[in-house]
């Protein structure tokens, strides 16, 4: 039997065409304003490519190293009830709410050679501004709570049964997590990866105050605007967006492959 489509479904696939039109137009603007020849240029640069290999892996380290304590933390939240719960959550949200010019000035009283881990960084010979490490993390600081918070509704879809049922069998904790909680909560996990290695590509603010040089291709971006005008901008842009896309299509494939082989 053949559906009809009816008024509401036909409202629904008009609101959807308008969500898609204002994602869009935008960036079919701006890719319809440069010209191929100085895109072909512009993708040749070396400050350019250099600014796209730092900008994706500072941004792809900082995720790795802090799902290291994020993942099972998620987990944590996602499994156990105590007094102040919501009041971590909503702290862990903060870097999502807060302007990031104020992350990036929350971490400069941080990470400046006069704190603590400044001068832990300074005793082993390196500085956290103006550093790679520094950029690390301030992409980190501002998309952490993306994985955080997917990651936990991975878990918290996990039949707690079956982790009880390993337990009564005599599994630890952490051989529960590793054996049965991580497996089965993977693809919000993987997601929130996805999630936080995205947002920290795209961050400014905060990179900007911790460190304006090396510079990340958001601060190169805007550096060419200020100092030569939009058509400068637009072809970094235009070549950087083509990077993301591509970065995100072999990450989604990746991920795809995995859980059909899994499966």
């Amino acid at each position: 039997m053949i559906r009809r489509t009816g008024l509401f479904e036909l409202a629904i696939c008009f609101c959807g065409g308008l969500i898609l039109l204002f994602v869009l137009a935008p960036l079919i603007g701006m890719i319809l304003h440069s010209r191929v020849a100085s895109l072909c240029e512009t993708a040749s640069d070396s400050e350019v490519l250099k600014s796209i290999r730092l900008t994706v892996l500072t941004s792809l380290g900082g995720a790795a190293v802090l799902s290291i304590f994020a993942v099972p933390f998620a987990w944590f939240l996602a499994r156990r009830q105590f007094a102040g719960k919501r009041l971590l959550s909503a702290i862990i949200d903060l870097p999502v709410v807060i302007p990031h010019s104020t992350a990036g000035i929350a971490l400069l009283s941080v990470l400046n050679r006069d704190s603590l881990p400044g001068s832990i960084a300074e005793y082993f010979g390196f500085s956290f501004i103006g550093n790679p490490i520094g950029i690390s993390v301030a992409m980190a600081f501002v998309s952490l709570p993306f994985l955080i918070n997917a990651a936990r509704d991975g878990f918290s879809a996990v039949p707690e049964r079956l982790e009880k049922a390993a337990m009564t069998l005599g599994a630890s904790s952490a051989r529960v997590f590793f054996s049965i909680s991580l497996p089965l909560a993977r693809r919000s996990v993987m997601t929130g990866f996805v999630m936080m290695f995205a947002r920290g590509l795209s961050e400014f603010g905060a990179v900007i105050i911790v460190a304006y040089h090396p510079m990340i291709t958001p601060v190169l971006i805007y550096e060419r605007f200020t100092a030569f005008g939009l058509s400068h901008a637009r072809d970094a842009a235009v070549v950087f967006l083509i990077v993301c896309l591509a970065v995100f299509i072999l990450l989604r494939t990746l991920s795809a492959e995995r859980n059909h082989a899994e499966n």
